[in-house]
């Protein structure tokens, strides 16, 4: 990484706590654009740089010529277990060690160029819940760059799923019929579901469960995203579920009804057309006035879960909602193993490959986000700002922190993430992080390490 150049300014001058990059390239739109970026590690704000300069007088601190790197927003995940050997999931006696857990991934997670997250709780016990979900809220407010990655929220991934799909969670933990908002409040505590700052951002559910439907509006007015997950949901419930409010779909493809030609399932939420007999009715940011809203969806791209071409498919039927997501357990980061996993099970780890012991059974992911855009970006044919904006803008948008995450725009909170473009054999295209700011402050960079 080419080396900050000083302005030539008198020694008296106060700092001005401005960091500008030139000679790169950034990702705005889902399109590359060449332009300085100013940021302030005072306010930990983008800046407008030509009211900074002109109308403020203010002039940076430091310039770093890029060299023509590409400068994205801080990455978002909106579905991670864990991560270097830490589970979001396992609850020990002392909550003191669980929540230095939570920060020694923060502080490492943010290297992978994720600097914001929804930390992810598979089907738990209720006290499991009670116990970790304080720990684990939005952690905005903080604002403090040596924290690391920062969470948004929580997405509890069960227990209302269907046991039919269950994946490697323990259908043993699983709840049915939801009698009304009143079960949520004592499955994941009342305080846990409040608005704003309760720690609850998004839940998982199986629509076709007796009194999910019912619950959902409920959820949204507290600003919870719903997400459909787990599922044997066919089309026609999966409809339902959106009319009602849910906006997400989890790990499309994986751990629900496959597409059928005669019931597309949850997939054919993707195909709704304006004027159609299914066109679904609902006020989530994917729509605009007169069309059919379609649900965001995540996909995850590690070569194991879905198949390439399934990718692409699910991201040409709806691009404007396509999130990669890693769906990273405790693993990542990790050296290849078997290790224990919280249902008592074991897992394998080759690689990025996660199995049951003695079994093929896909259990998780070990990949990290980056990876996932690598893979995308190769697999669909997309330019690298649009394979991008799938863990940058388009998560922001399903959240509702667009203008604050997941872009360059001036008053956004200055995360960034510095890229290096390469190719390597047989044409692999590949991103490298090689900075990380958060808050306007550097908190990695390759070439120190």
């Amino acid at each position: 990484m080419p080396a900050a150049t000083a302005d030539l300014h008198s020694p008296t001058r106060t700092p001005s706590g401005i960091i500008k990059f030139t000679n790169c390239r950034l990702v705005r739109h889902k399109r590359l654009v060449e332009e300085d970026l100013w940021i302030s590690s005072t306010t930990g704000k983008i800046l407008h740089c030509q009211e900074a300069f002109y109308e403020h007088r203010a002039s940076p601190d430091r310039t770093i010529d890029l060299g023509g790197r590409i400068v994205s927003p801080g990455f978002i995940d909106v579905q991670l277990n864990g991560g270097f050997g830490f589970d979001f999931s396992v609850a020990p006696e002392d909550t003191t060690t669980y929540a230095k857990g939570v920060a020694r991934l923060n502080r490492q997670l943010i290297r992978t160029g994720v600097t914001a997250y929804l930390p992810t709780l598979t089907s738990q016990r209720s006290e499991v819940y009670h116990k970790v979900l304080p720990h684990l809220g939005p952690s905005g407010s903080r604002r403090n760059a040596s924290d690391g990655a920062e969470s948004l929220g929580t997405h509890c991934e069960g227990p209302f799923l269907n046991p039919l799909k269950k994946g490697i969670h323990d259908a043993s933990l699983f709840l049915s019929a939801p009698s009304g908002f009143s079960s949520l409040s004592a499955c994941y505590g009342a305080h846990n579901l409040l608005p704003p700052s309760g720690p609850i951002k998004c839940i998982t559910f199986a629509p076709e469960i007796p009194g999910v439907l019912s619950c959902i509006p409920q959820l949204v007015d507290h600003g919870i995203t719903v997400s459909l997950g787990h599922t044997d949901a066919t089309f026609h419930e999966a409809s339902a579920a959106i009319s009602a409010g849910a906006s997400m779909i989890t790990h499309l493809f994986n751990a629900m009804r496959p597409l059928h030609h005669r019931d597309p399932g949850i997939f054919g939420l993707l195909g709704t057309t304006p004027g159609s007999p299914t066109t679904i009715t609902t006020t989530t940011t994917s729509s605009s006035p007169g069309q059919a809203a379609k649900p965001f969806f995540g996909c995850i791209a590690d070569g194991v879960h879905l198949h390439p071409t399934t990718v692409a498919l699910a991201y040409s039927a709806h691009p404007s909602g396509f999130i990669l997501v890693s769906d990273a357990m405790a693993l990542m980061g990790l050296p290849d193993g078997t290790y224990d996993w919280t249902n008592g099970s074991r897992i394998r780890k080759e690689g990025d490959v996660l199995t049951l012991e003695g079994e093929e059974k896909i259990a998780g992911s070990a990949v990290t986000l980056v990876e996932c855009v690598n893979n995308f970006w190769n697999w669909s044919g997309v330019g690298v700002a649009e394979a991008v904006g799938a863990v940058t803008e388009t998560p922001a948008r399903m959240l509702g922190v667009e203008g604050v995450k997941g872009c360059l725009e001036p008053g956004a909170d200055a995360d960034v993430v510095v890229l290096e473009e390469g190719v390597g054999e047989g044409g692999w295209k590949r991103l490298v992080v090689e900075q990380v700011w958060k808050f306007g402050v550097k908190v990695f960079d390759k070439e120190q390490e």
